[in-house]
């Protein structure tokens, strides 16, 4: 029993393919459950193609926001 358990790990430490293989099997599921889920999310929230959101912009009566800046003269340098 022993030395089928060492040989086990031995394939496990040595052999990618073997290592790639056990986990795609035990972690693979799960990784492509998370990537729909997350591209099913994303999609809801961009929409459908060709649909169109307006964001309402902040309403400028609030004070002490910007209010513009000062005019500076442009000088062509060649």
């Amino acid at each position: 029993m022993f030395k089928y358990i060492l040989i086990f790990l031995l394939l496990i430490v040595f052999v990618p393919v073997f290592r790639n293989f056990l986990f795609n099997l035990l972690v693979g599921k799960q990784i492509a459950k998370e990537q729909k889920r997350y591209n099913d999310i994303m999609e809801k929230k961009r929409g459908k193609e060709g649909d169109i959101k307006v964001k309402p912009t902040q309403s400028s009566d609030k004070k002490g926001g910007y209010e513009g800046g000062q005019y500076v003269d442009f000088e062509e340098i060649k």
